[in-house]
């Protein structure tokens, strides 16, 4: 039997697809090397979600998001705990499903040391 997660409802729908869609827009978009690059610029590991949301490296490579009004951090901390929990697990899903080609040309993101 293969693990199934259980699903947890989102309270701050708005805010949570915001935040959802300006991940996907880096995750699918040539702004995926230009945040590659700025996650080794600063010493960014992929995994560390709330650094990156902290120093508005979204903002930087998302246009949309840097022009709604609210960061990725604000955004970001006004989810409830769940939904913080199921916006870092689908960033680490998006991380993950990257093109070999391009982790291994960023390998210093993926990287846990």
């Amino acid at each position: 039997m293969a693990y199934q997660q259980a699903q947890i409802p989102v309270t701050k729908t708005e805010d949570f697809e915001q935040l959802k869609a300006a991940i996907d827009r880096v995750f699918s978009s040539a702004a995926l090397e230009k945040f590659y690059r700025k996650l080794q610029a600063r010493n960014v590991r992929g995994r560390e979600f709330e650094k990156l949301v902290g120093l508005k490296l979204l903002e930087e490579v998302d246009p949309t998001l840097a022009g709604c009004g609210k960061t990725a951090k604000q955004l970001y901390e006004s989810l409830a705990l769940s939904d913080q929990a199921l916006m870092r697990e689908f960033y680490l899903e998006r991380i993950e499903k990257v093109d070999p080609k391009i982790r291994l040309k960023y390998q210093k993101v993926y990287r846990y040391y």
